[in-house]
């Protein structure tokens, strides 16, 4: 029976006991505890080691580099902007009044006109004849009314001799009264025909530019064409139309009626690049009920001619000008917790925040009402790793401040340099 219980041995192997194997697992865990224990322990040690701590306050006291900007004192305008569309005070198509074939054209495409330039010309020989005609026909009734009106003074004569019925003679006067009714009628056919050669030649009726060939010599024109020979704008003076909100009338309306000039700044369409400057004429009579705007004209010369007809762009109304008032470069303003706020620079090489009230700005530069006064200097650049009381340094190539925080006026040789010399 004892010997039925008993394990065999095979193979000379020997087999161990089931303790044996939960023994053996125990001593892997406690070994895998041990290793973890004094990875915790040495990763603390390296983090608390005085080597790093001082590396950490080394980094904590760099200075930042950054760029500062002078708070200057100046005028600074109060502007409106709108997108406008530049539209020309005149435009006239020219057209033929007539009929006929086009013959010869005077003008060059893009050139420039005056009033009664000659632009085209139509075949005048069908119109001729009918001149010709029309003075015929005038002359021969003006020799009949002629020949009329000498038998009525015979009639009157013989008639005050008793020597005619006073019939005839009134027949003779009706008769003369019709001759000189055709004399008149053969002088508006004369006229008419006189228009209609004059209207062969096409001259400009206005000032300005012509623009390209809407028809090539040698075709037959007519008067009911809807395209015309030619289209002729004025460039110069030219005109901007522009809208703005209602609210904004009460800003310019009553120096607009007082007969204040107020000007008008034209920009490309990235308001980077100004094209010209006019000033505004006039305002629309009503308010566009469906967008809210009003609508203006602002005239400008043009005499470069850099604004041309139904080009975008975009319009500065200047309503008012800030006199004396302190002015930053508009990199320093910052939005935050604070609202509007900059980083100035103070006489020990550090910055501290300051909260402003920010006023009109003119994309480069900003108007601040309140925080700042000229003299000042701001953080223009670098403000991303700044905070209140961190330290700066200002190369002297870097910084748009003659007289940078930290130097000296005269040399601009650093203060603490100085004191160490001391």
């Amino acid at each position: 029976m004892h010997k039925l219980l008993e394990r065999p041995e095979q193979d000379g192997v020997e087999h161990k006991p089931f303790a044996t194997k939960r023994a053996s697992k125990r001593g892997r865990s406690l070994f895998i505890l041990l290793a973890l224990v004094v990875l915790i322990g040495a990763s603390t040690w390296w983090f608390f080691q005085p080597g790093r701590e001082r590396s950490g306050r080394r980094s904590a006291d760099t200075a930042t580099v950054v760029r500062l900007g002078r708070v200057t004192r100046g005028d600074m305008p109060v502007t409106l902007d709108a997108l406008g569309t530049v539209t020309a005070l005149s435009t006239v198509t020219v057209k033929t009044q007539i009929s006929g074939k086009l013959t010869e054209v005077g003008f060059t495409e893009g050139q420039s006109v005056k009033k009664g330039d000659f632009l085209a010309q139509i075949d005048a020989r069908p119109y001729q004849a009918a001149l010709d005609q029309a003075q015929g026909q005038l002359a021969r009734d003006e020799a009949m009314l002629a020949a009329a009106r000498i038998d009525l003074a015979r009639y009157e004569k013989l008639m005050t001799q008793d020597s005619i019925a006073r019939q005839q003679v009134d027949t003779q006067r009706a008769l003369v009264l019709q001759d000189e009714a055709i004399v008149r009628s053969d002088k508006a056919n004369v006229e008419n025909a006189t228009l209609n050669l004059n209207y062969c030649r096409i001259v400009a009726l206005s000032d300005g530019r012509v623009g390209l060939r809407l028809v090539d010599p040698g075709n037959y024109v007519q008067a009911s064409d809807p395209n015309g020979v030619v289209i002729i704008t004025q460039m110069q003076p030219i005109s901007v139309i522009f809208t703005l909100p209602q609210d904004t009338i009460p800003q310019f309306i009553k120096k607009l009626r007082a007969g204040e000039t107020l000007p008008v700044l034209a920009f490309n369409r990235s308001s980077v690049t100004q094209l010209a400057s006019g000033s505004l004429t006039t305002i629309d009579n009503q308010i566009d009920v469906t967008t809210g705007t009003v609508r203006l004209r602002a005239t400008f010369p043009n005499e470069d001619e850099s604004l041309f007809p139904n080009q975008f762009v975009n319009i500065k109304l200047v309503v008012d000008t800030l006199r004396g008032a302190a002015i930053v470069p508009s990199a320093a303003i910052q939005i935050g917790a604070p609202g509007s706020y900059v980083y100035v620079a103070n006489p020990d090489s550090t910055v501290s925040v300051r909260p402003i009230k920010v006023g009109p700005s003119n994309g480069e530069r900003v108007a601040v009402l309140e925080g700042l006064a000229p003299g000042d200097n701001v953080v223009v650049d670098g403000v991303d790793r700044l905070r209140d009381g961190a330290k700066i340094r200002v190369p002297e190539a870097a910084s748009s401040n003659p007289n940078p925080a930290g130097t000296s006026g005269k040399d601009g040789e650093p203060r603490n340099r100085k004191r160490e010399q001391k």
